[in-house]
């Protein structure tokens, strides 16, 4: 697995004069520096620790990478991985506890918020520090809705049984052929928020695909994409959409309405500054606002190398005064291209607490206007999926249970019973329960 570290970390920005050999180094995994939210945090650790030679790893989280890499005792120093998965790598011991390291720098957890910290906190130990933290919120086209006779106010995900209907009204199909999407449900990645919204979980303690709530949630929605079209043709159509650019799917007319992660208010304001949309609280069946966090965290690997200066750099990373001069450094950086600059949303409550009071700055943008106290109010108010030893399997057992679904492949009920018996053979594997 050493020529595997190796190659990724050539792969670097601001590093400089690196060798083939990374036994001396600081080495991530899973972690680029796309904006200046990157690369803004790791010059604070830069400054600070001028004698480490970070070797920053640009592309995405490989889990099965990963895992190899522990298991031969070759690991990086840092991960940074979706939180939801990072109870799986806990149980499995492949990942360390933080509690000393979080002890040794003095980091109060009851900054952090309830569910991101939940999300990393496994039997009792913290095995990883979050990041950013999204949540999940309603997208409503006003022109497209109001064009068919509705009340963008109105439109909410409470009436299940109203929302066929609504859709209908809302799509435009000819033929089997999709010209506009009345309203995406969003799976089968935001299942757990439709489960939820019935009053169901999807895990904990072990798994429960196969509840009857459940089950319904997917009858629900998989009949939404059965109505505009089918899956092919409402998956074609969706993946026509210039979703991070100016001719977007609001912009252009192509979807009404959908439940989002709360970051795309930032692409709409920026690259669509007119488009005018309404951004609400997902609710429950009995109306309840309702929402999901999401996020990655930060993590050190079990034969880290460097374990003390890996606790230093999420530390750092973390730190509240690090996330103010990462967002001032992005909204500096966005007011030179004329850009308004809509916050940057963590997990870290008094950090948030500070950009949204000195850093935040929408240039009079209506969508940021709008949505970000929306967003603001939803983010101690989310839930978050536990953590559990099989989290990976977990959801991909309900992710392909949903997908046969949409395919025609099988009913709800049968492919959320093959999906309960494919987590619990998993948690059967890892020791779950």
């Amino acid at each position: 697995m050493r020529w595997l570290l190796v190659a990724l970390a050539l792969v670097v920005s601001g590093c400089g004069g690196l060798g083939a050999d990374t036994s001396d180094a600081l080495v991530t995994m899973g972690f680029g520096l796309p904006d200046e939210h990157a690369t803004a945090r790791v010059a604070v650790f830069r400054q600070a620790n001028p004698d480490v030679d970070l070797r920053i790893s640009e592309g995405a989280f490989d889990e099965q990478q990963f895992l190899s890499s522990v298991a031969a005792g070759d690991p990086p120093d840092l991960v940074y991985a979706d939180r939801r998965k990072l109870g799986g790598y806990a149980a499995r011991g492949a990942v360390q506890g933080l509690d000393d390291c979080l002890r040794e720098h003095d980091v109060d957890l009851g900054r952090f918020r309830e569910a991101a910290l939940r999300q990393v906190t496994y039997e009792g130990r913290v095995y990883g520090v979050p990041e950013f933290s999204s949540v999940r919120l309603l997208i409503v086209n006003n022109p497209v809705v109001r064009a068919a006779g509705v009340d963008p106010a109105s439109l909410s995900t409470t009436d299940w049984a109203g929302l066929g209907a609504l859709t209908d009204r809302l799509a435009e199909v000819d033929g089997g052929r999709v010209r506009r999407i009345g309203f995406d449900p969003k799976v089968p990645e935001f299942l757990p928020l439709w489960a939820k919204a019935n009053g169901a979980e999807l895990v904990g303690p072990g798994a429960r695909l196969d509840d009857p709530r459940v089950v319904e949630a997917v009858r629900l929605t998989t009949d939404l994409v059965a109505r505009q079209g089918g899956w092919a043709s409402f998956k074609a159509f969706r993946d026509t959409f210039d979703q991070f650019g100016a001719n977007n799917q609001y912009a252009t007319g192509q979807l009404a309405a959908m439940p989002m992660d709360s970051w795309y208010l930032n692409t709409l304001a920026t690259n669509s500054p007119d488009v005018d949309v309404t951004i609400a609280p997902f609710t429950d069946r009995e109306g309840r606002v309702l929402t999901e966090s999401g996020g990655q965290a930060w993590a050190i690997p079990k034969g880290a190398r460097h374990p003390d200066l890996a606790c230093r750099f999420l530390v750092t990373m973390t730190d509240t005064r690090t996330w103010v001069t990462a967002a001032t450094a992005r909204r500096d950086a966005l007011a030179k291209a004329g850009r308004p600059y809509g916050g940057t949303f963590t997990a870290n409550r008094e950090a948030d607490e500070r950009i949204f009071r000195e850093v935040f700055d929408p240039k009079g943008n209506p969508i940021l206007q709008r949505g970000v106290p929306v967003v603001l109010s939803l983010q101690d108010e989310a839930f978050a999926l536990p953590p559990s030893p099989a989290a990976s399997e977990l959801v991909r057992a309900w992710e392909g249970a949903v997908n046969r679904v949409l395919v025609g492949q099988q009913d709800p009920q049968e492919a959320m019973a093959q999906a309960q018996r494919e987590a619990e053979r998993a948690l059967k594997r890892v020791g779950g329960r």
